[in-house]
């Protein structure tokens, strides 16, 4: 673990035993409004539909990534392990936001209580923060697998392979559980509108009457240990695998290896582009228009693209999903069969 992360727990555990709310001035509050899609209420039906689709297509797509490795013995390696961890973490994450703006907007209403509110805010930053782990594990697998071929099997082996998931999904959980810990003590006035359509950490963290000055440097501190220190190790990888590739003398051999690494670049880009995006939106403008869609393009967007980048650009996956859907299609028409002969009896 790196001296930031462990400077960042530390001072974490300090702020939270240290601070200290005098109850009559507390402010108990049970309920938010997710405003972030609230002002156009013509266009209700239109978002609804929307972001319905978009959360089918991520969870079809994500599922048949899953089950396509799942079922194909040749995808059993590492590479297709991690994958499959983050089509997961990607499932995760839509249902963290999208089935409750769908309610709300369903209902007519914006409303999301308190406790609600501190969960969708625990469970985004789980499970975005375990993409970036998963991200950057998956960089290192792929630095492994083409700057030490020879030792690939005998590095990535099955025992380092689940350790490195269990120890970003441990990583995950405690920055979670610390930032919604330091939520607990805040107090909120009158304003307990949310212009977003889920709960963000830092927009909540606004709301509050409060001195949120802890807060603000903690969330500091969780952006340098779990967006930039992940994102320099993956630069990193990819400095030495280009490096690496460079000196394959044929070409066949270097498209090769470039073609193993473009989903994965592909899906960084995505990740960490609309996490960018997010960040200068919310510098630039404070517009509620332009944080929805900051948001949705970071919380949303990619974890519907990400099955879409694998499959189109792998081979293997292709294969895989052929057989899948042709298995599918096989046990259906075997099903159907065995039912109209059923009726028919």
């Amino acid at each position: 673990m790196s001296d930031v992360t462990l400077t960042y727990f530390h001072c974490t555990f300090l702020s939270i035993f240290s601070m200290h709310v005098e109850s009559a001035n507390k402010t108990y509050i049970s309920e938010f409004f997710l405003m972030g899609l609230a002002y156009v209420p013509e266009l209700q039906p239109l978002i609804f539909n929307l972001f319905l689709f978009m959360y089918l297509v991520t969870i079809m797509g994500n599922l048949l990534i899953i089950l396509a490795v799942s079922i194909d013995s040749h995808l059993h390696t590492p590479m297709y392990f991690f994958l499959c961890n983050l089509s997961f973490t990607d499932i995760c994450t839509s249902t963290t936001t999208v089935p409750k703006l769908l309610l709300n907007v369903q209902a007519h209403d914006q409303s999301i209580t308190y406790t609600g509110c501190l969960a969708q805010v625990y469970f985004i930053l789980t499970f975005c923060v375990l993409e970036s782990c998963l991200l950057t594990v998956m960089a290192y697998d792929r630095y492994v697998a083409i700057c030490q071929p020879l030792r690939y099997t005998s590095i990535m082996n099955p025992f380092l392979c689940i350790l490195l998931v269990l120890l970003s999904l441990l990583l995950s959980n405690i920055n979670a559980v610390l930032h919604t810990l330091l939520l607990l003590p805040l107090s909120f006035c009158t304003e307990q509108d949310i212009p977003n359509f889920f709960c963000e950490l830092g927009q909540v963290t606004e709301l509050a009457c409060s001195d949120t000055f802890i807060n603000i440097i903690i969330i500091y501190m969780a952006t340098i240990g779990f967006s930039v220190i992940p994102l320099s190790g993956i630069i990193f990888s990819y400095v030495q695998i280009v490096s690496s590739i460079l000196k394959i003398p044929s070409v066949g051999g270097r498209h090769k290896a470039f073609s193993t690494c473009g989903s994965h670049l592909s899906v960084v880009s995505l990740f960490y582009g609309t996490g960018l995006g997010v960040y200068m939106s919310s510098s630039i403008s404070n517009s509620s228009s332009s944080n929805v869609i900051a948001s949705m393009m970071y919380s949303v967007v990619p974890q519907m693209l990400n099955p879409f980048i694998y499959s189109l650009r792998s081979k293997e996956i292709k294969g895989a999903l052929r057989h899948l859907i042709i298995r599918i299609m096989y046990f259906s028409i075997i099903l159907c069969a065995n039912s109209l002969r059923q009726k028919a009896l």
